[in-house]
């Protein structure tokens, strides 16, 4: 699990192709515990494993799935990426809950200053419109953000000066592809009604243990 709170921009530098999909070595400063072997590390917002490391970085292998469902299959050497090694139990979480695992790529649509912050607008793949709400949380390339508004084709963000700084949300362009992952109690949400005929109503989730059955 992660937060959303990326800790590092690495560089690739380097990709091979494998036969299982391709080998990416990105020079990154995480601290050491966080790139050993067998560590999980999100990648512009996708969890992969590492498979190796040395003094400048480590290296992680991302399946074919992976590539074709994410911006990866297009990340070449020198593209810069948001890394945040996964959560320890006990730390302080400070976005939101994130799987690493991506459910979709949108497209920056527009950017708008807003004084030291920008507004962005991501169109987004519409099966993915009901999971994003106004004020609720979303993961653009693995950093957590809030949803300002919604419309027909996708929804906006405010970015701060220090996430500018800190990401590379500060040098994306219209038209570039964005990773995306939607707030996992939306899509748990949207499982659960799928079950249930009569959808989901106050008296449902207080048998979830979502609401406290006293209020109702």
């Amino acid at each position: 699990m992660f937060t959303g709170l990326v800790q590092s921009v690495g560089v690739i530098r380097e990709r091979t192709a494998i036969a299982e999909g391709a080998r990416i070595r990105i020079d990154a400063k995480l601290d050491p515990g966080d790139r050993t072997l067998g560590a999980s590390v999100a990648i512009d917002g996708v969890c992969l494993t590492v498979t190796g490391a040395d003094d400048q970085g480590f290296s992680a292998e991302a399946a074919f799935e992976t590539l074709e469902r994410t911006t990866l299959g297009s990340k070449a050497r020198g593209a810069k990426v948001n890394l945040e090694p996964a959560l320890r139990l006990g730390a302080p979480l400070g976005g939101h809950l994130v799987s690493g695992h991506v459910d979709g790529v949108g497209e920056l649509r527009k950017a708008h200053a807003r004084g030291a912050a920008v507004q962005l607008w991501i169109t987004t793949p519409p099966a993915l419109l009901p999971f994003i709400a106004v004020k609720g949380s979303i993961c653009v390339d693995g950093v957590s953000l809030t949803v300002n508004e919604v419309d027909a084709r996708g929804f906006s963000v405010g970015v701060i000066p220090h996430t500018l700084a800190v990401t590379t949300l500060g040098e994306r362009s219209p038209g570039d592809a964005v990773n995306l992952e939607v707030d996992l109690i939306a899509r748990y949400v949207a499982r659960l009604r799928a079950f249930d005929g009569a959808g989901t109503t106050v008296e449902t989730l207080a048998n979830a243990g979502f609401l406290d059955s006293e209020d109702l």
